[in-house]
Protein backbone atom coordinates (compact mmCIF):
# COMPACT_ATOMS: atom_id res chain seq x y z
CA UNK A 1 0.00 0.00 0.00
CA UNK A 2 1.20 3.64 -0.52
CA UNK A 3 1.57 5.37 2.60
CA UNK A 4 1.84 8.87 3.47
CA UNK A 5 2.86 9.97 6.92
CA UNK A 6 2.41 13.28 8.58
CA UNK A 7 4.38 14.98 11.35
CA UNK A 8 7.03 13.15 10.50
CA UNK A 9 11.04 13.39 12.08
CA UNK A 10 13.59 11.27 11.04
CA UNK A 11 13.24 8.71 13.69
CA UNK A 12 9.81 7.77 12.59
CA UNK A 13 11.53 7.39 9.26
CA UNK A 14 14.45 5.28 10.51
CA UNK A 15 11.53 2.96 13.14
CA UNK A 16 9.15 2.36 9.61
CA UNK A 17 11.86 1.95 7.33
CA UNK A 18 13.29 -0.53 9.06
CA UNK A 19 10.29 -2.39 10.43
CA UNK A 20 9.13 -1.96 6.70
CA UNK A 21 11.28 -4.91 5.15
CA UNK A 22 8.56 -6.99 6.26
CA UNK A 23 5.90 -5.56 5.07
CA UNK A 24 7.05 -3.73 1.58
CA UNK A 25 4.68 -1.18 1.29
CA UNK A 26 5.64 1.78 -0.16
CA UNK A 27 6.16 4.75 2.62
CA UNK A 28 6.36 8.48 1.74
CA UNK A 29 7.37 10.67 4.73
CA UNK A 30 5.93 14.16 4.75
CA UNK A 31 7.12 16.73 7.40
CA UNK A 32 4.06 19.49 7.95
CA UNK A 33 1.57 18.48 10.81
CA UNK A 34 -1.75 17.22 8.68
CA UNK A 35 -3.93 20.25 8.57
CA UNK A 36 -6.67 21.69 6.40
CA UNK A 37 -3.70 24.01 4.45
CA UNK A 38 -1.67 19.93 4.09
CA UNK A 39 -4.47 18.16 3.10
CA UNK A 40 -3.94 18.29 -0.49
CA UNK A 41 -0.97 16.43 0.09
CA UNK A 42 -2.64 13.16 0.81
CA UNK A 43 -4.04 13.44 -2.77
CA UNK A 44 -3.93 9.68 -4.61
CA UNK A 45 -2.87 8.10 -1.09
CA UNK A 46 -5.14 5.01 0.10
CA UNK A 47 -3.38 5.65 3.66
CA UNK A 48 -2.46 8.17 5.35
CA UNK A 49 -0.44 7.91 9.14
CA UNK A 50 -1.05 10.52 11.65
CA UNK A 51 0.24 11.28 14.80
CA UNK A 52 -1.41 12.85 17.68
CA UNK A 53 -1.33 16.40 17.00
CA UNK A 54 -2.92 15.78 13.55
CA UNK A 55 -5.99 17.37 12.76
CA UNK A 56 -8.91 14.17 11.75
CA UNK A 57 -11.81 16.76 11.88
CA UNK A 58 -14.35 16.64 9.79
CA UNK A 59 -13.46 19.33 7.32
CA UNK A 60 -9.98 17.18 6.95
CA UNK A 61 -11.26 13.83 6.84
CA UNK A 62 -14.04 15.06 4.05
CA UNK A 63 -11.16 16.21 1.76
CA UNK A 64 -8.67 12.86 2.89
CA UNK A 65 -12.14 10.56 1.46
CA UNK A 66 -12.27 13.05 -2.09
CA UNK A 67 -8.92 12.39 -2.88
CA UNK A 68 -8.86 8.97 -2.46
CA UNK A 69 -7.87 8.09 1.39
CA UNK A 70 -9.40 4.81 2.52
CA UNK A 71 -7.48 3.97 5.56
CA UNK A 72 -6.29 6.64 8.67
CA UNK A 73 -3.30 4.78 10.48
CA UNK A 74 -2.70 6.26 13.98
CA UNK A 75 0.52 5.44 14.82
CA UNK A 76 -0.67 6.06 18.78
CA UNK A 77 -2.95 5.03 21.52
CA UNK A 78 -5.06 8.43 21.99
CA UNK A 79 -7.57 9.41 19.01
CA UNK A 80 -9.12 12.27 20.62
CA UNK A 81 -8.03 14.35 17.67
CA UNK A 82 -10.24 11.71 15.29
CA UNK A 83 -13.88 12.64 14.34
CA UNK A 84 -15.00 8.60 14.36
CA UNK A 85 -18.67 9.41 13.82
CA UNK A 86 -17.27 11.52 10.42
CA UNK A 87 -15.49 9.18 9.61
CA UNK A 88 -17.32 5.98 9.56
CA UNK A 89 -19.73 8.27 7.62
CA UNK A 90 -17.51 8.50 5.00
CA UNK A 91 -16.26 5.19 4.76
CA UNK A 92 -12.63 5.34 6.53
CA UNK A 93 -11.28 2.70 8.60
CA UNK A 94 -9.35 4.30 11.52
CA UNK A 95 -6.81 1.93 13.63
CA UNK A 96 -4.34 2.37 16.53
CA UNK A 97 -2.11 1.72 18.29
CA UNK A 98 -3.86 0.60 21.52
CA UNK A 99 -0.39 -0.55 23.21
CA UNK A 100 3.36 0.20 22.36
CA UNK A 101 5.52 -0.27 25.74
CA UNK A 102 3.88 0.75 28.91
CA UNK A 103 6.87 0.16 30.36
CA UNK A 104 7.84 3.47 28.51
CA UNK A 105 5.31 5.62 29.71
CA UNK A 106 5.31 4.22 33.51
CA UNK A 107 9.26 4.72 33.89
CA UNK A 108 9.20 8.48 32.36
CA UNK A 109 6.56 9.01 35.30
CA UNK A 110 8.47 7.72 37.69
CA UNK A 111 11.18 10.02 36.60
CA UNK A 112 9.14 13.21 36.52
CA UNK A 113 8.08 12.15 40.29
CA UNK A 114 12.14 11.44 41.50
CA UNK A 115 13.18 14.96 39.36
CA UNK A 116 10.67 17.07 41.01
CA UNK A 117 10.78 15.52 44.64
CA UNK A 118 14.87 15.29 44.94
CA UNK A 119 15.30 18.68 42.44
CA UNK A 120 17.59 16.83 40.23
CA UNK A 121 17.06 19.52 37.50
CA UNK A 122 18.06 22.44 40.09
CA UNK A 123 20.84 20.05 41.69
CA UNK A 124 22.41 19.45 37.83
CA UNK A 125 22.73 23.21 36.75
CA UNK A 126 24.61 23.91 39.89
CA UNK A 127 26.77 21.44 40.39
CA UNK A 128 27.96 22.55 36.24
CA UNK A 129 28.13 26.15 37.75
CA UNK A 130 30.19 24.73 40.95
CA UNK A 131 27.68 25.39 43.54
CA UNK A 132 27.50 22.74 45.49
CA UNK A 133 25.00 23.84 48.42
CA UNK A 134 21.82 21.74 49.35
CA UNK A 135 19.75 24.57 49.87
CA UNK A 136 16.39 24.56 48.60
CA UNK A 137 17.46 20.83 47.41
CA UNK A 138 15.16 18.81 50.54
CA UNK A 139 13.06 16.04 49.31
CA UNK A 140 10.79 13.15 50.89
CA UNK A 141 10.98 9.95 51.20
CA UNK A 142 8.58 8.02 48.73
CA UNK A 143 8.68 4.81 50.96
CA UNK A 144 5.95 4.67 52.87
CA UNK A 145 4.11 7.44 50.73
CA UNK A 146 0.16 6.96 49.16
CA UNK A 147 0.03 7.22 45.25
CA UNK A 148 -2.72 8.08 43.75
CA UNK A 149 -3.28 6.26 40.30
CA UNK A 150 -6.14 7.08 37.78
CA UNK A 151 -6.56 4.76 35.44
CA UNK A 152 -5.21 1.40 35.77
CA UNK A 153 -4.58 -0.01 31.63
CA UNK A 154 -1.53 -1.33 31.00
CA UNK A 155 0.62 2.10 31.55
CA UNK A 156 -1.24 2.44 35.24
CA UNK A 157 -0.67 -1.12 36.25
CA UNK A 158 3.09 -1.03 35.13
CA UNK A 159 3.57 2.46 37.32
CA UNK A 160 1.92 0.45 40.27
CA UNK A 161 4.29 -2.17 39.86
CA UNK A 162 6.87 0.26 40.07
CA UNK A 163 6.01 2.49 42.38
CA UNK A 164 4.78 -0.55 44.82
CA UNK A 165 8.99 -1.32 44.59
CA UNK A 166 9.41 1.88 46.34
CA UNK A 167 7.19 1.29 49.58
CA UNK A 168 4.23 3.17 48.71
CA UNK A 169 0.68 2.57 49.74
CA UNK A 170 -1.21 2.47 46.37
CA UNK A 171 -4.87 3.64 45.73
CA UNK A 172 -6.32 3.66 42.07
CA UNK A 173 -9.39 5.56 40.45
CA UNK A 174 -11.07 3.65 37.58
CA UNK A 175 -14.27 2.07 36.65
CA UNK A 176 -13.01 -1.29 35.87
CA UNK A 177 -10.40 -2.95 38.17
CA UNK A 178 -7.64 -4.59 37.39
CA UNK A 179 -7.12 -7.52 38.79
CA UNK A 180 -3.41 -7.67 38.67
CA UNK A 181 -3.66 -4.49 40.45
CA UNK A 182 -5.70 -6.15 43.02
CA UNK A 183 -3.25 -8.70 43.72
CA UNK A 184 -0.32 -5.93 43.80
CA UNK A 185 -2.31 -4.49 47.31
CA UNK A 186 -3.45 -1.83 44.98
CA UNK A 187 -6.43 -0.45 46.76
CA UNK A 188 -9.58 1.14 44.85
CA UNK A 189 -11.80 3.61 46.02
CA UNK A 190 -14.18 6.62 44.89
CA UNK A 191 -12.47 9.99 43.16
CA UNK A 192 -12.71 12.51 46.59
CA UNK A 193 -10.73 9.39 48.93
CA UNK A 194 -8.17 9.19 46.27
CA UNK A 195 -8.02 13.06 45.95
CA UNK A 196 -7.54 13.33 49.95
CA UNK A 197 -5.42 10.68 50.86
CA UNK A 198 -3.33 10.54 48.15
CA UNK A 199 0.34 12.39 48.68
CA UNK A 200 1.27 11.74 44.56
CA UNK A 201 -1.11 11.85 41.92
CA UNK A 202 -0.29 10.55 38.41
CA UNK A 203 -3.03 10.31 35.44
CA UNK A 204 -2.87 7.22 33.32
CA UNK A 205 -6.22 7.25 31.39
CA UNK A 206 -7.60 8.34 27.91
CA UNK A 207 -8.31 11.69 26.94
CA UNK A 208 -12.72 11.53 26.46
CA UNK A 209 -15.93 13.59 27.14
CA UNK A 210 -15.80 12.30 30.47
CA UNK A 211 -12.30 12.55 31.40
CA UNK A 212 -11.43 16.16 29.90
CA UNK A 213 -10.57 18.63 32.90
CA UNK A 214 -10.83 15.88 35.03
CA UNK A 215 -8.49 17.87 37.28
CA UNK A 216 -9.96 21.13 37.45
CA UNK A 217 -10.74 23.99 40.13
CA UNK A 218 -12.78 21.62 42.13
CA UNK A 219 -10.86 18.64 42.24
CA UNK A 220 -8.06 20.74 43.13
CA UNK A 221 -9.24 22.46 45.95
CA UNK A 222 -9.97 18.55 47.31
CA UNK A 223 -6.36 17.48 46.96
CA UNK A 224 -3.92 17.12 49.84
CA UNK A 225 -2.42 20.37 50.25
CA UNK A 226 0.93 20.09 49.03
CA UNK A 227 0.31 16.99 46.58
CA UNK A 228 2.23 16.20 43.48
CA UNK A 229 0.55 15.69 40.22
CA UNK A 230 2.03 14.07 37.46
CA UNK A 231 0.47 13.72 34.13
CA UNK A 232 2.00 11.61 31.15
CA UNK A 233 -1.38 10.74 29.45
CA UNK A 234 -3.10 13.90 27.54
CA UNK A 235 -2.84 17.96 28.28
CA UNK A 236 -6.64 17.87 28.06
CA UNK A 237 -7.17 16.27 31.23
CA UNK A 238 -6.06 19.20 33.09
CA UNK A 239 -7.53 22.92 33.21
CA UNK A 240 -4.12 24.39 32.96
CA UNK A 241 -4.95 27.98 34.16
CA UNK A 242 -6.69 26.03 37.21
CA UNK A 243 -3.35 23.85 37.51
CA UNK A 244 -1.87 27.06 37.57
CA UNK A 245 -3.40 28.80 40.38
CA UNK A 246 -3.16 25.83 42.69
CA UNK A 247 0.53 26.01 42.24
CA UNK A 248 0.72 29.92 42.94
CA UNK A 249 -1.41 29.07 46.05
CA UNK A 250 0.52 25.96 47.22
CA UNK A 251 -2.17 23.97 47.38
CA UNK A 252 -0.44 22.13 44.86
CA UNK A 253 3.00 21.43 45.45
CA UNK A 254 5.19 20.02 42.89
CA UNK A 255 3.52 19.73 39.15
CA UNK A 256 5.19 17.22 36.48
CA UNK A 257 3.93 16.81 33.15
CA UNK A 258 4.53 15.49 29.65
CA UNK A 259 2.04 17.18 28.04
CA UNK A 260 0.06 19.92 27.54
CA UNK A 261 -3.58 21.01 26.22
CA UNK A 262 -2.39 23.59 23.23
CA UNK A 263 0.72 21.43 22.74
CA UNK A 264 0.23 20.62 18.85
CA UNK A 265 1.82 24.11 18.24
CA UNK A 266 4.93 23.79 20.36
CA UNK A 267 5.94 20.05 21.01
CA UNK A 268 8.18 18.55 18.39
CA UNK A 269 9.64 21.76 17.27
CA UNK A 270 12.76 23.29 18.13
CA UNK A 271 11.41 27.19 18.76
CA UNK A 272 14.67 28.06 20.38
CA UNK A 273 15.07 31.21 18.47
CA UNK A 274 11.27 32.29 18.48
CA UNK A 275 9.62 33.94 20.90
CA UNK A 276 6.39 31.37 22.37
CA UNK A 277 3.35 33.46 22.21
CA UNK A 278 1.06 30.95 24.76
CA UNK A 279 1.38 32.87 27.86
CA UNK A 280 -0.03 30.14 29.73
CA UNK A 281 2.47 28.15 29.15
CA UNK A 282 5.47 30.67 29.75
CA UNK A 283 3.54 31.08 32.81
CA UNK A 284 3.39 27.42 33.83
CA UNK A 285 7.00 26.91 33.02
CA UNK A 286 8.26 29.48 35.20
CA UNK A 287 7.32 27.94 38.10
CA UNK A 288 10.36 26.22 40.22
CA UNK A 289 7.91 23.33 41.20
CA UNK A 290 7.00 22.59 37.94
CA UNK A 291 8.75 20.00 35.12
CA UNK A 292 7.56 19.94 31.55
CA UNK A 293 8.56 17.75 29.18
CA UNK A 294 7.94 17.81 25.87
CA UNK A 295 5.66 14.19 25.25
CA UNK A 296 8.59 12.23 25.29
CA UNK A 297 7.12 9.19 27.73
CA UNK A 298 7.02 7.18 24.94
CA UNK A 299 10.54 7.46 23.34
CA UNK A 300 12.20 4.73 23.61
CA UNK A 301 13.73 2.30 21.09
CA UNK A 302 11.74 -0.75 21.84
CA UNK A 303 7.99 1.78 21.70
CA UNK A 304 9.30 3.20 18.46
CA UNK A 305 9.61 -0.02 16.82
CA UNK A 306 6.83 -1.55 18.00
CA UNK A 307 4.57 1.46 17.05
CA UNK A 308 5.86 1.06 13.22
CA UNK A 309 5.65 -2.87 13.33
CA UNK A 310 1.76 -2.25 14.82
CA UNK A 311 0.62 0.18 12.51
CA UNK A 312 2.27 -1.32 9.35
CA UNK A 313 0.11 -5.25 10.46
CA UNK A 314 -2.99 -2.81 11.01
CA UNK A 315 -2.80 -1.64 7.24
CA UNK A 316 -1.67 -5.06 6.03
CA UNK A 317 -4.69 -6.85 8.16
CA UNK A 318 -7.28 -3.96 6.72
CA UNK A 319 -5.52 -4.60 2.99
CA UNK A 320 -6.52 -8.11 3.26
CA UNK A 321 -10.04 -7.51 4.13
CA UNK A 322 -9.12 -9.62 7.60
CA UNK A 323 -10.23 -8.63 11.09
CA UNK A 324 -8.24 -5.90 12.38
CA UNK A 325 -8.27 -5.97 16.42
CA UNK A 326 -7.32 -2.56 16.60
CA UNK A 327 -10.20 -0.91 14.12
CA UNK A 328 -12.12 1.93 16.32
CA UNK A 329 -15.55 2.17 15.82
CA UNK A 330 -17.70 4.74 16.98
Amino acid sequence: MKIAFFSTKPYDQLSFTTVNQQFHHELVFLEPRLTLETVSLAAGFPVICAFINDDLSQGVLEKLAENGTRIIALRCAGFNNVNLEAAHKLGLVVVRVPAYSPYAVAEHAVGLILMLNRKLYRAYNRVRDDNFSLVGLLGFDLHGKTVGIVGTGKIGECFAKIMKGFGCRLLAYDPYENPVCVELGVKYTDWRSLLAQADIISLHCPLMPETYHLINEESLAQIKPGAMLINTSRGGLIDTRAAIEAIKSGQLGYFGTDVYEEEENLFFEDLSDTVIQDDTFQLLQSFPNVVITAHQAFFTQEALGNIAETTLQNIALVEARKPCPNQLHS
